[in-house]
């Protein structure tokens, strides 16, 4: 049954599970995180009623689980599937097409599409990348004119940072890149750390700066004044001694208590070793060349003692509009984090929804809002769930 404080459901859809949520002029469009389903356009004008308007696949054994739009344009990614050969409690990877390989010749990178006419996509065209393994761009921000994207490159190891311009949208251009030194292995670098474990995850603009994580080698704040050379502002890296990857740093919009603070969730999963789940970060950032983690949020109901992966902390809503801050987590729901007092943050509402058909619990992924106030959880398994404050 599902559970809820300060929460009540508006509407539900059902639909496969999936990866990232975003909602443009009353369409929500969805990133779904097991082939062969992509994107899904529904019409939520009515959130009572969510109506199905398209959907778009994806080749069996690659996956297209985040999306973006913005100026009529709507951009996913393309990826070879992540998960081979991983585990969780629900038994959703590791089976079925995640342990396909895809099509002979699909290359990942980004699909792009027209949507001027609102959740009705236009192929445009696809964007390619090289790079082996994980190939492909992972999470991505995208602003309508550049995109700040996540992809494997030939000659690098693991994903770096790289900026597009969309000024032609049938003809993206590369700006700029920018990698953690040591992943230039073609260059002669060397890496300091096993396998692809520091890696471009997750880049958010916020002005001239680029908030990126970097999985289990922390977060940077990089310089993108010149766009053609990004600049390292600060490095923060605390995996290890914690055993999460880091997997969002979103700047706050205002200050709080004279300081300017960035929330960063790390991700529970591919975890260094067994440990306690994973938690929300405030880091001071006022002096951003010596960034000042000074406070974090857990659930109460976490006693210390390790967990399985997919129970703790995943992603907190990228659209603030206020310091209650919803976050996707995972096997927990819904959290909402007031964090108006900075250095003690509090739960301020939650909503846990029913288990989806398939899975053993919730996996919340992810969440954001609309400009109506509305809140939309996605599970990682199963379905969408429109709610609101009350």
């Amino acid at each position: 049954m599902s559970q809820a404080k300060g929460i009540r459901e508006v509407g539900y859809f059902d639909c496969p599970g999936g990866g990232q949520v975003v909602v443009d002029r009353n369409v929500a469009y969805l990133g779904h995180v097991k082939s062969p389903n992509g994107t899904t356009t529904v019409d939520v004008s009515d959130p009572k009623n969510p109506r199905l308007l398209e959907t778009i696949e994806i080749p069996v054994g690659a996956h297209s689980h985040k999306v973006r739009v913005a100026n009529d344009l709507m951009l996913t990614n393309r990826e070879v599937q992540p998960f081979k050969g991983s585990s969780s409690p629900d038994g959703f990877v590791g089976t079925g097409t995640y342990d396909v390989s895809p099509p002979a010749g699909f290359r990942g990178g980004l699909g792009i599409y027209d949507v001027s006419r609102p959740g009705r996509p236009k192929h445009i065209t696809n964007w390619e990348t090289g790079g082996t393994g994980m190939a492909g761009v992972h999470r991505f921000d995208f602003d309508g004119r550049y995109a700040y994207i996540s992809p494997t490159v030939d000659g690098y190891l693991g994903n770096i940072v790289m900026i597009l311009d969309f000024a032609d949208p049938a003809r993206p251009q590369e700006v700029g890149r920018w990698w953690m030194p040591g992943q230039w292995t073609a260059g002669g670098e060397t890496p300091t750390w096993k396998g692809t474990a520091h890696r471009c995850h997750h880049p958010l603009r916020a002005g001239n700066r680029l908030y990126t994580t970097y999985f289990h080698g922390g977060f940077v704040i990089l310089d993108i004044d010149d766009m053609s050379k990004p600049k390292l502002v600060s490095h923060v890296d605390w995996s290890p001694p914690f055993t999460s990857p880091t997997h969002t740093a979103l700047r706050v919009p205002f200050p709080l208590e004279g300081r300017t603070v960035l929330l960063v969730a790390d991700e529970d999963a591919q975890k260094l070793e067994p440990s306690p789940t994973a938690f929300l970060w405030l880091v001071d950032i006022s002096c951003e060349t010596r960034p000042v983690p000074f406070a974090s949020f857990q659930l109460d109901c976490f006693d210390g003692s390790p967990q399985p992966d997919f129970t703790g902390c995943h992603q907190p809503c990228e659209k603030i509009t206020g310091p209650e801050i919803p976050v996707a987590w995972f096997a927990h729901g819904l959290r909402v984090v007031d964090i108006s007092k900075p250095h003690a943050p509090k739960e301020a509402a939650f909503y846990v929804p029913d288990v989806p058909a398939g899975s053993k619990r919730v996996q919340s992924n992810d969440v954001t809002v609309d400009d109506r106030g509305l809140i939309y959880l996605y599970d990682r398994i199963r379905g969408l769930h429109i709610l609101e404050r009350c």
